[in-house]
């Protein structure tokens, strides 16, 4: 015998299956009619077959959506207020024995003035800086040739005379630039780059109220005076200069001028003040030219000396680093009556200091009128002296 495989194989007694094979059918038979009964029983009541699922009926035309812009509002009234400044000089035609008109340069312009019969326009002094002729360009294209009623190299202002157009034009209004606050919104309208995009609408918002720009009068590379500015984001470039600088209200709260324009430098442009350029803009229409009060002397910086000239030329004390050194003084002028010299070094008009030529100036121009009294403030061979000096008006 294999012993891997064990079987039994005794036999057995068999039996019939039948019997109990039948009572076990029937009995399976039963519990299910009884388990099919009641599952009928929980089923819910016949009802009308459910329909088959349908898309979502198409949406209706489409939506109007109305959006009120307040930017969009002041640029619809305002825009016609801004015009195009086309700065020519005249050159010999090469054909021709007469002069030809060559373009310079482009800006722009605000309409802010109308008698009746002639539009005054504000603008940028350096728009219109050596111009044989102007024209301006009304928003309907035409142009007409316009007179410099006056300008003003050192606000950088000029206002423009030209007739009425027949086209349509605006008058802005100026507003309150003391009221600016930062963050409001600044929306900028100008020609930037030429008239192919005239009228261009920016907007940003007041960068800030307070800004000094230096400005070089005599190209020498030497600060000569300070202009205050309105800093904003809104964009300005080339061409813009002259434009509008609107509030939300379509009021003009300073004239484009200038931005800081370097690598990686975003969104920092300047404004004149409406403030400021409001009383400038009324004396170059009434006389074309600003009145401002004469002292009638030349100055540079203390910083623009040596140590050795503050020691030995000018022989200040030590603690003497800042003042205005009179390199001319003019005969005849009210610096030289209240006694003046060259070399004296100016360090306060008023009691308020004066670090800077374009300190002193600024001073002088903005708080001082011909004929007004002022107490100056200077080193002479180290001693510090006082004088008094009536101002005269400037030439």
């Amino acid at each position: 015998m294999d012993p891997y495989r064990v079987f039994d194989d005794r036999r057995r007694p068999r039996r019939s299956g039948f019997w109990p094979a039948l009572f076990g059918a029937a009995l399976g038979a039963a519990v299910a009619v009884a388990v099919m009964a009641a599952a009928l029983e929980r089923l819910p009541a016949p009802g009308p077959a459910p329909m088959a699922p349908r898309e979502a009926p198409a949406a209706p035309s489409p939506m109007r959506v109305e959006v009120t812009s307040a930017v969009s509002d002041v640029v619809e009234r305002t825009e016609s207020g801004v015009v195009g400044v086309v700065n020519l000089a005249e050159q010999p035609g090469f054909w021709e024995r007469r002069t030809a008109p060559l373009l310079q340069g482009t800006g722009s312009g605000i309409i802010f003035a109308d008698d009746g019969r002639t539009l005054f326009v504000a603008t940028n002094h350096h728009v219109i800086e050596g111009a044989g002729a102007v024209e301006v360009v009304f928003p309907d294209g035409s142009r007409a040739p316009a007179t410099v009623r006056g300008a003003d190299r050192l606000s950088d202002l000029a206002v423009l005379q030209v007739s009425r157009p027949a086209g349509p034009y605006a008058v802005l209004p100026f507003g309150d630039s003391d009221r600016l606050r930062v963050g409001e919104p600044a929306i900028a309208i100008g020609n930037p780059l030429g008239l192919e995009y005239s009228r261009t609408v920016t907007v940003g918002v007041i960068s800030a109220t307070n800004r000094s720009i230096p400005v070089d009068l005599a190209g020498d590379g030497h600060v000569d005076w300070e202009l205050d500015v309105v800093q904003t984001d809104a964009a300005i470039n080339p061409g813009n200069s002259g434009g509008a600088l609107l509030n939300i209200a379509g009021q003009v709260i300073g004239i484009s001028s200038a931005k800081i324009s370097d690598v990686g430098v975003e969104g920092i442009g300047f404004a004149i003040p409406s403030n400021f350029a409001r009383p400038v803009l009324q004396a170059l229409v009434t006389a074309g030219r600003v009145v401002r009060p004469y002292l009638g002397i030349g100055v540079k910086d203390l910083q623009e000396f040596s140590s050795d000239d503050w020691a030995t030329t000018l022989r200040l004390p030590r603690g003497v680093t800042e003042g205005v050194v009179l390199v001319d003084v003019a005969p005849g002028s009210p610096a030289a009556g209240a006694g003046l010299k060259e070399l004296d070094v100016i360090v306060a008009l008023d009691g308020q200091p004066t670090p800077t030529g374009a300190v002193l100036r600024k001073w002088l121009y903005t708080k001082k009128r011909p004929g007004d009294a002022v107490k100056i403030a200077f080193f002479r061979d180290g001693v510090r002296r006082e004088a008094t000096a009536v101002l005269g008006t400037m030439p």
